[in-house]
């Protein structure tokens, strides 16, 4: 019997957690053996043998990661090396190389250009210099690289940073054949012991309907509300409810999940304090400033710690009143949460629901942890983000974290947060301020007149008076309040923060619409987007409502919205683009995991980011999920067989 915080898993559970890992996994594993294959057969048409024959040199690999030096993909097992430098590339390069279809990875050149203060608040830019405003676009680094008529390929040319000489060896990762053995050591397991029932733990279960919220008002579909159950109903409701939401790529709430917990204290300067007693080198001490967010101009500042935190609690503005919001992001700024803040860490562990998966210690269902002692294993977390946050959408400098999408699963609890209010000063500048933005978007051409001319809408002036008079939206049918656009559930406490989360098949629609569009956002420096290279891998993005409402006219595509309250966990799907504003100041905590249900949104996602320009920060294969996959497979069956063995 294996135990979390909160549950025991009986061995004859653990032997169906097992089974139906293997089951989903075995697809994916043969997949690997494929590419293994294939290229295993061009090397013995190389050498002049028979596959039998070939002798691949296995490289030692302990705690470090070989990524592939043209698209950034680690390696799973085989690979090519240049024998007389340093150039090592992945499988999928060398079939791209030999069919044509290698594509340059250029790097991106563009960067955006701090035009002021008054700029970022509506006025007047400063001059900028020629040099900074033709700094745009892509440098492309690449030449004609193609394979020899026997399959084998030269090293890369010395354009791109090889030799351009050599003919590149096939190595190997792991001992000959391993693979492939526990490939066909992981089928004719499930053969044997799962013939009954094949290996599911999706029971019929039916969603009550207290545990479920409306969070979207999509036609024709039966996935606008959400699974959002108590967490102290999941004692008896068990992970067949949550695997019957999951596996379709639909996110989960749970609430009051920390009544699961010790009562610890999540305030800010509770944590600071706790820190600052726990003595890390390099860590502990340099932390009376930290580096901060500013959320207006997306850049980072230094700025006093107890300062923050004062900001967290009262509230900050610019010397025009206009709120500044500022956030930490992966704070306390290491990866060793669990060193710096034990008992935190413990008390997350203990609130965390559904442990099976998200449990970074020991979730049986949590891919991240099969890992071997001798694998350096990616960066999860937890991580804690402390932001500032107020009702009021402001349009410019929103406390938001951008459109996004995470390559893992991962689980986000509200622990913590603050409610600052505006004075009926600071309101009266932010409506006069924004009327400054609106005229500046106009005079730039970045807002409304060209989708006025693509859309033979109403003239801008309409769309501002509507906002001035805060006048109900209306979507579809639906009447949604124009400065609060969330389906809430009727409680008296009210959200800390604002959810918006699209359907994984709304992607490439939403994509289109960032495309089309991109000239009416503002990022750094609250300059207008210029370069877009992925709507959403460039984190440049956050509908405001008023994009939501064209989003959902145009393109018939509506995220699920909602609001989390404080001691909620958000479960948010692989694969699925999301995007959060702060309303009030917030603490979070959360962790990333990896559930055998969307392993297949890692593997798209790790094809998508390997396409990338070659300095893109979404660009690296940071969570290697080929490479877990045959790990987890492999403590599966090792697992399985001593459960068997001992029954």
């Amino acid at each position: 019997m294996i135990k979390t915080s909160n549950k025991c898993i009986r061995d004859d559970e653990k032997v169906q957690y097992l089974q139906y890992t293997i089951n989903l996994l075995l697809p994916f594993i043969q997949r690997v053996c494929e590419e293994q294959s294939q290229e295993l057969e061009i090397e013995a048409k190389i050498q002049g043998k028979s596959r039998s024959e070939i002798e691949i040199s296995q490289i030692p690999c302990e705690n470090e990661r070989i990524y592939c030096d043209h698209c950034a993909t680690s390696f799973t097992d085989l690979y090519r090396s240049c024998p007389k430098c340093s150039i090592e590339i992945c499988l999928n390069c060398c079939k791209e190389i030999r069919n044509g279809s290698i594509s340059p990875r250029s790097e991106l050149k563009f960067q955006y250009v701090n035009r002021g203060y008054d700029y970022m608040h509506g006025g007047d830019p400063l001059p900028v210099s020629c040099d900074l405003r033709t700094s745009k676009g892509h440098r492309e680094i690449f030449t004609k690289w193609s394979a020899n008529s026997d399959g084998s390929i030269r090293c890369a040319p010395k354009e791109m940073g090889g030799c351009g000489g050599s003919v590149l060896e096939l190595k190997r990762l792991f001992p000959n054949g391993w693979i492939s053995d526990l490939e066909a050591k992981a089928r004719n397991m499930l053969k044997t012991y799962c013939k009954t029932e094949q290996a599911t733990l999706q029971k019929e279960a039916t969603s009550s309907c207290n545990s479920m919220i409306r969070a979207a008002f999509r036609d024709g579909t039966n996935d606008n509300n959400l699974y959002c159950p108590l967490s102290s109903d999941l004692i008896n409701e068990g992970l067949f409810l949550f695997q019957k939401h999951w596996t379709k790529g639909e996110p989960i709430i749970v609430r009051d999940v920390l009544n699961q917990g010790t009562g610890l204290s999540w305030e800010p300067m509770v944590t600071w304090r706790a820190l600052c007693e726990n003595v890390v080198p390099g860590i502990s001490s340099n932390m009376l400033e930290v580096t901060a967010i500013d959320c207006l101009a997306s850049c980072e500042v230094e700025i006093n710690t107890r300062t923050f935190f004062k900001g967290y609690t009262q509230g900050r503005t610019y010397r025009n009143l206009w709120p500044e919001m500022l956030k930490l992001k992966d704070w306390p700024p290491s990866h060793k949460f669990e060193d710096l803040l034990p008992r935190h860490y413990d008390e997350f562990i203990r609130c965390l629901p559904f442990q099976e998966y998200s449990d970074p210690r020991a979730g049986i269902l949590n891919l991240a942890v099969k890992l071997p002692p001798h694998v350096l294993k990616p960066d999860l977390g937890p991580k804690t983000y402390i932001a500032y946050g107020i009702k009021e959408e402001l349009g410019r400098g929103d406390s938001v974290t951008k459109l996004h999408c995470d390559m893992s699963d991962a689980v986000n609890i509200l622990t913590h947060t603050a409610e600052v209010t505006l004075t009926d000063e600071q309101n009266c500048v932010i409506s006069k301020l924004k009327k400054a933005h609106i005229a500046q978007d106009e005079k730039e051409h970045c807002a409304r007149e060209r989708v006025d001319e693509c859309l033979n809408e109403g003239p801008w002036k309409d769309h501002r008076e509507q906002e001035d008079n805060k006048c109900p939206v209306d979507i579809n049918g639906k009447i949604f309040p124009n400065d609060m656009p969330t389906i809430s559930r009727e409680t008296t406490e009210t959200g800390g923060a604002l959810w918006d989360i699209f359907r994984r098949e709304d992607t490439d629609m939403l994509e289109a619409y960032l495309r089309k569009h991109s000239k009416e956002f503002r990022h750094t420096y609250c300059s207008p987007v210029e370069q877009v290279v992925h709507p959403i891998h460039d984190q440049s993005f956050y509908l405001t409502l008023e994009h939501k409402k064209k989003l959902k006219e145009e393109f018939g595509v509506e995220p699920w919205t909602f609001e989390q309250k404080l001691g909620e966990a958000v479960f948010i799907p692989a694969g699925c683009p999301h995007q959060v504003r702060n309303l009030k100041s917030c603490t979070k905590v959360a962790a990333d995991f990896v559930s055998p249900e969307n392993v297949h949104m890692c593997l798209h996602l790790t094809e998508e980011f390997r396409r990338l320009p070659k300095n893109h920060k979404a660009r690296e294969d940071k969570l290697e999920i080929k490479k877990m996959i045959v790990y987890a497979v492999d403590h599966a069956v090792k697992e399985l067989e001593a459960l068997v063995r001992c029954s």
